[in-house]
């Protein structure tokens, strides 16, 4: 095809990807934030919502609030924040703009390692328009996931000029790209094997698997396999010093092997079939089934063989395979991180490799046809056009909390997550008995979940039903005695009910677990007031100074009254 034709082709492709995704997610900039870590990582976070500052951009690099070390990711949300306040138009906007920019990106890579324009354009509108994907776009909280695939790509886009002519710059910069993933969202980790898979297919660096060729490209990574170590060392031990890695005691290994077969199988099933799609699947934790878990490690099996089989001929099958394998290894679930069973946002850079096989295998397999090219044109127009509509309406469900868990409800079982979140939900709106029945199915669900009762506690306590309210905030300590909100929402209700005593051992209690809760601090000064002990009002009150000088203030104005 003469350059002059080629050129106008190739930027119409660019145009037609940006407007399909624009097309399916554009309908985010009137939706609003979701109860489920927008709280912690936007709304409710006041270094992300007071924007850049110094002392905010420190802690961005020296946190590990949400249990991780993504100090970019802080950084991008302070910026939108800085840019647009506390509104989530201007966050779900920025979302969408990475997305297509990853898009127009992994397309441009393609091109350029493959100089196959159809094919990389199909595999760029997969991943544009997958409604497997709408959860990393449409959830503000999963902004590391839209950020560290732009600097995958990127990372990926680097080292093909690098390859096209080395150099000690060129690998630097690629080094450096890399190192900014891993600062948005530790999971890129998994980068220097597909880099190599890279150099074996489209790249070609490896040939016929040449020791001393396969040696010399696998001491060119060192240096990324040192920062992936790095990297996972440091996001083990922020998780575990955060506690939030699930125990072998409650997920026992057996269990999480068996759902680790089962979710790459689901994972595939969902690729071609996306229904039923939901913002959490709960794990089955005992109840993983032991058949279903061999089927789908017979059948991972079997694929590998299929295709180390064809690899001779067909190198794509081998790339995109152990792509999707491997890159999916850091959230499996064999490190349990949350109680989800899979989700669906682990698959944003992960179905890159399959779609891959699919964009090359297709054309392959019918390339005896003489009709292929206008089947497979025909074709993709019908799927792209089938999931762009798929993608679209699951779009629709992340408009608020009502309708993302209502949804969530109605395509899975047991979901205790989706019960207390529309609990939540219901009870901010005031909708309360609603709220009550929400939090009665998920401590029905989930009977260890302390959340729970602690909000049914609060729910009642907004109702002036404060036996019940204590009742249910007794139970939250009793399922973790250390859950400092149920100790102080306990103290508030027996202030109410003019039971200072047990309000002042209530304050005590959260006061021990959390030294620094300024609020029970305050509330316990003005206890003290009430039951005439002036001196432990004015020791509140010199704590209180220095967590809180408002609070303070209003209980020296009390106590000097």
């Amino acid at each position: 095809m003469p350059q002059q034709v080629k050129k106008p082709l190739v930027i119409s492709i660019y145009f037609a990807l940006a407007i399909s995704a624009l097309l399916v997610f554009w309908q985010v900039r009137n939706f609003d934030f979701v109860n489920y870590d927008d709280d912690l990582y936007v709304y409710e976070n006041q270094h992300v919502v007071s924007g850049l500052t110094f002392d905010n951009i420190i802690w961005a690099f020296t946190t590990i609030h949400t249990g991780y070390w993504h100090a970019l990711t802080w950084l991008s949300l302070m910026l939108d924040c800085q840019l647009f306040d506390p509104n989530p138009e201007g966050f779900h906007l920025t979302n969408l703009f990475f997305h297509i920019a990853n898009t127009l990106l992994l397309f441009l890579v393609l091109k350029q390692m493959t100089k196959a324009l159809w094919q990389s354009a199909f595999v760029a509108a997969l991943f544009a328009l997958h409604p497997m994907h709408v959860e990393s776009v449409a959830w503000i909280a999963e902004r590391k996931d839209v950020l560290s695939t732009f600097f995958w790509l990127l990372a990926m886009l680097a080292y093909v000029r690098y390859v096209s002519r080395p150099n000690a710059a060129r690998h630097l910069l690629v080094l450096l790209i890399f190192a900014l993933g891993l600062m948005a969202k530790p999971m890129l980790v998994t980068l220097p094997f597909v880099l190599l898979l890279l150099d074996y297919w489209p790249l070609d660096r490896i040939g016929r698997f040449q020791l001393r060729t396969l040696y010399r490209l696998i001491l060119e990574k060192i240096p990324f396999i040192v920062l992936s170590i790095v990297s996972s060392a440091i996001v083990f031990l922020v998780q575990q010093s955060s506690k939030i890695l699930i125990p072998f005691a409650r997920f026992p290994l057996k269990f999480r092997i068996g759902n680790a077969f089962i979710s790459y199988a689901r994972y595939i099933e969902k690729m071609i079939w996306p229904n039923y799609l939901a913002v959490f699947y709960p794990h089955p934790v005992e109840n993983v089934s032991i058949l279903y878990a061999v089927i789908s490690a017979i059948l991972l099996l079997a694929v590998t063989i299929l295709v180390l089989r064809f690899a001779q001929n067909r190198r794509y099958l081998v790339t995109g395979w152990f792509w999707y394998l491997g890159m999916l290894i850091p959230v499996i679930g064999i490190i349990q991180v949350g109680a989800q069973a899979y989700a669906d946002r682990y698959t944003y850079i992960p179905y890159i490799g399959l779609f891959i096989m699919l964009a090359w295998g297709l054309p392959q397999l019918l390339s005896k046809w003489p009709q292929r090219k206008i089947a497979l044109g025909l074709s993709m127009v019908i799927v792209l056009t089938a999931l762009g509509i798929c993608a679209h309406r699951q779009v629709s469900y992340w408009k608020n909390n009502v309708t993302l868990f209502s949804h969530a409800l109605e395509v899975t079982q047991n979901n205790w997550l989706a019960h207390n979140n529309l609990g939540n939900a219901y009870a901010r709106l005031g909708r309360y008995e609603e709220a009550i029945d929400a939090y009665q199915q998920t401590i029905k669900l989930n009977p260890d979940l302390a959340e729970a009762p602690n909000n049914l506690g609060i729910v009642y306590g907004k109702l002036g039903r404060l036996p019940e309210a204590i009742d249910a905030f007794s139970q939250a300590i009793i399922i973790d005695p250390d859950y400092v909100k149920a100790h102080y929402n306990l103290g508030v209700a027996y202030d109410k009910l003019d039971r200072l005593p047990q309000a002042i051992d209530a304050y005590k209690q959260a006061i021990k677990i959390k030294p620094d809760l300024a609020e029970a601090h305050n509330k316990l000064g003005v206890a003290y007031l009430v039951v005439g002990d002036k001196n432990s009002a004015l020791a509140e009150y010199n704590i209180l100074k220095s967590l809180n000088s408002q609070l303070a203030n209003n209980l020296l104005n009390q106590i000097n009254k």
